[in-house]
């Protein structure tokens, strides 16, 4: 009875004070905000930028393209559209057989009509370029299918010939950011902070009793309490030793001198956070961590300190990415693949991951990580949201000179000044008694 009270008394002072329907209305009137904003503000440049004078997104019940919550959601019975004209300084919005209270009520659309109007809809405005949610490399921007392309085109008649992929529109329209959507998203990262580091904590973990997967079901519970989503589904817990990751969310028991890392993000108000923690578990007698892993932390500090200094808007990302990698170098940082550390003691071997982030745990905006190619060729441009990733690989005299792999990674807003954190960042190895 006590652990289940003390387990309610936790949810409790983590869950918000507001009925489940006033936090609902709350959470929708901020949604229907930051769409009135986005759509007034971000798309008509976002559409003159990519030459594009109409957008479409198709959708069919049961198969919701990933920009629905964005775009307003709204129920889909059969054949559903939403329809962007660029009208010079506005962009025209309609809904075509997608509707609702929530949809209509928030004020964003000119027009709500059925499925069946869209040909004529789209001839009397004689768009010459359509974009269209296909993408080779951005799957966010992905959400056409093959038989909704072809039934578009079949509907549309000769206009369908002017169907271009909007890849790039869409990755600039998600990734460019209002002022409301920089403060819902600093609140998401307070959250997913909050929880991680709680669950790196004696209130969660008891040595010698508790296992990875108790902490990564805790961690469920508490988006489950909140009404939190994720795009990373369960939370990564794992412990780290001499020969790298030992286990991930399993039933292993943490035991006192255990290394242990978290991976994770939450959903809120249709953002996606990604965030790591550190924390070790001190041994009978010990105070504080061993020297090692306080100075391995501590250089994968100062790889993230030039890494947020550095990293500033530029043409492209990975013009960001290379000037921070000079300055690295220039620090005595050594370059390597992914988990490829170098054998040499005196150097601490570096990861750079430092990706968009947003709407989805890894977003669709610019991007200075190895594994988003294309998006390392977009501008990077200020008010772009980056998770600031990185793997510090430092030799460890305790662990008989293997590298202890010291990850780093928090949500941060590129600036002119560099990149700006949206809540209290990683500074320090969490310790568990």
């Amino acid at each position: 009875m006590l652990a289940a009270g003390l387990a309610c008394a936790l949810i409790s002072s983590l869950t918000p004070v507001k009925s489940g329907a006033q936090e609902a209305r709350a959470r929708w009137e901020r949604m229907c905000q930051i769409r009135a904003e986005k759509f007034d503000l971000v798309m008509p440049e976002a559409m003159h930028d990519n030459d594009l004078d109409m957008w479409i997104v198709v959708m069919r019940e049961g198969l919701l393209d990933p920009m629905w919550e964005a775009l307003g959601r709204g129920y889909v019975g059969d054949w559903a559209y939403y329809v962007f004209t660029d009208r010079g300084d506005r962009v025209e919005r309609a809904a075509l057989g997608v509707g609702g209270y929530r949809l209509e009520q928030c004020g964003v659309y000119d027009e709500f009509g059925g499925a069946d109007e869209l040909a004529a809809y789209v001839a009397e405005r004689d768009p010459e370029r359509i974009g269209v949610n296909m993408a080779a490399s951005i799957g966010g921007a992905d959400g056409l299918s093959h038989t909704s392309y072809q039934h578009l085109k079949d509907v549309l008649g000769r206009y369908g010939d002017r169907l271009v992929s909007a890849e790039r529109f869409v990755s600039d329209f998600r990734s460019t950011r209002t002022a409301v959507e920089l403060a819902a998203f600093a609140e998401a990262g307070e959250i997913s902070r909050e929880i991680a580091e709680r669950a790196f904590s004696n209130a969660v973990i008891t040595p010698g009793v508790t296992t990875l997967e108790d902490v990564a079901w805790w961690m469920s519970d508490q988006q489950l309490a909140r009404g939190l989503g994720s795009s990373f589904d369960m939370p990564s817990v794992y412990v780290t030793g001499p020969e790298g990751i030992v286990a991930t969310s399993t039933d292993r028991i943490i035991q006192r001198g255990d290394l242990l890392m978290l991976d994770w993000g939450v959903g809120f108000l249709d953002f996606y956070t990604d965030m790591k923690r550190i924390a070790y578990v001190l041994r009978e007698g010990e105070t504080e961590p061993p020297a090692g892993i306080r100075h391995a932390f501590e250089r994968g500090i100062e790889v993230r300190d030039i890494m947020k200094t550095t990293i500033r808007p530029a043409a492209t990302a990975s013009e960001a990415l290379e000037r921070t990698w000079a300055a690295l170098e220039e620090a005595g940082f050594n370059r390597i693949e992914f988990n490829q550390p170098s054998a040499d003691p005196t150097v601490t071997d570096v990861v750079l991951g430092p990706h968009s982030v947003g709407n989805w745990g890894h977003g669709l905006g610019p991007s200075l990580a190895f594994f988003n190619p294309t998006q390392m060729t977009y501008e990077l441009r200020p008010g772009t949201l980056l998770s600031i990733e990185l793997f510090a690989y430092t030799s460890n005299p305790e662990w008989a000179g293997a590298k202890i792999r010291i990850p780093l990674e928090d949500d941060a807003v590129v600036t002119e000044r560099g990149v700006e954190w949206l809540y209290p960042v990683n500074n320090r190895i969490l310790v568990i008694k």
